[in-house]
């Protein structure tokens, strides 16, 4: 199944991407190695992350302080957030 990012996800993700960078030269590519990776597993097992709000799933990313908040609409998969996960948790909800 697809997977589509909203523009709020797409700014989340570079900014984070940007940040890594500053920190270790290749650390956002490995960020970004792991939401490809995330992304993937989203879109072969949907079903598997547990819902969180309303039909909103969350997918922990591994090795980084952030989660995947997702819906699974119709014919694709929806990205509401790349979320940290210190960081004023469920802001994306409202």
């Amino acid at each position: 199944m697809e997977v589509i990012f909203s523009e709020t996800a797409v700014k989340e993700l570079n900014e984070a991407y940007s940040f890594y960078e500053l920190e270790i030269e290749g650390l956002g590519e490995k960020f970004t190695d792991e939401i490809i990776s995330s992304t993937h597993r989203i879109s072969k097992f949907p079903d598997a992350f547990p819902i969180i709000k309303n039909e909103v799933r969350k997918c922990v990313i591994r090795k980084f302080p952030f989660n995947l908040f997702y819906s699974i609409e119709k014919n694709f998969i929806f990205v509401l957030s790349v979320a940290h996960q210190h960081r004023k948790p469920f802001y994306w909800a409202q």
